[in-house]
This record gives structure tokens, sequence and C-alpha cells, in this order.
């Protein structure tokens, strides 16, 4: 039985390398399985094969996989943060309502003074606000 006096500096290091390791490892599971779903290119009988392959023979299934198919991970993964900040973008002017930059009002507000629908002041109050 190991006591806590046994455990010494070198073994907690050991432990915490392992530990991060492992977690490594998890962490790379999940990314090979979540880009062997998500894959377009690859029918229904790649996916089961890579994913069985990667199962039975985990350790050289994810290797082989990243060396086989790694650029096309960093294509995927750059083509989802691409949809996903289109769809941010999307979004974002979708709530704002309005999509005329602050240049745009400024000429909308002159071309009102220029008519005479509002004085000088109020073009000026209104320029003020908008440059707020």
């Amino acid at each position: 039985m190991i006591t806590a006096w046994e455990f010494g500096n070198g073994d907690v290091f050991l432990s915490m390398l392992w530990f991060f390791l492992f977690f490594i490892w998890i962490w790379l599971l999940i990314a090979v399985f979540s880009d062997i779903f998500r894959s377009d290119d690859l029918s229904g009988w790649g996916k089961g094969l890579w994913t069985v392959f990667v199962i039975v023979l985990p350790y050289l299934g994810v290797f082989v996989y990243l060396i086989a198919r790694g650029k096309k991970m960093g294509e995927h993964a750059v083509r989802d943060a691409q949809a996903r900040d289109d769809q941010m973008r999307a979004y974002v002017q979708n709530v704002t309502g309005s999509s005329t930059s602050t240049a745009e009002e400024i000429e909308k507000l002159a071309a009102l003074q220029a008519s005479g629908a509002i004085t000088a002041e109020e073009f000026a109050a209104a320029k003020a606000k908008l440059l707020a």
C-alpha cells in the first residue's frame, strides 16, 4: 500500500502527465468522430468503415484518420466556422433592423435640410445624435 509520504513529486508529475494525455486522447476521439459524421464527401459505407476502424483499433484508427483526412478536417472546420459567422451576421442585421450606415443617415438628413423639412439646428442635433 502506498501512503502519502511515499508519493513523491515525480509521481505527482507522472500522474498529471497521464491524466492530460488521457484527456487529449478523449478530445482526439471526439474530434475524429465528429468529423466522420459531418463529412458530406464520405458515403455511408465510408463513415461506417472509418467508425469501425476507429472503434476496433483506436490508436491506429485515429492516427491513420488524421494522416489520411487531416486536410479535410481543417477544411470542414473552416467551412463550419464561416457558416456560423454568416449566421451570426445575418442574425445581428435582422435584430438591429436597419442596414443603413451612419453616412447614409446623414445624407438623408442633409436632403431633408436642403428641402426645408428640417432646420439647421434640427440637422445639427440629429447629426450629433447619430455620431454619438
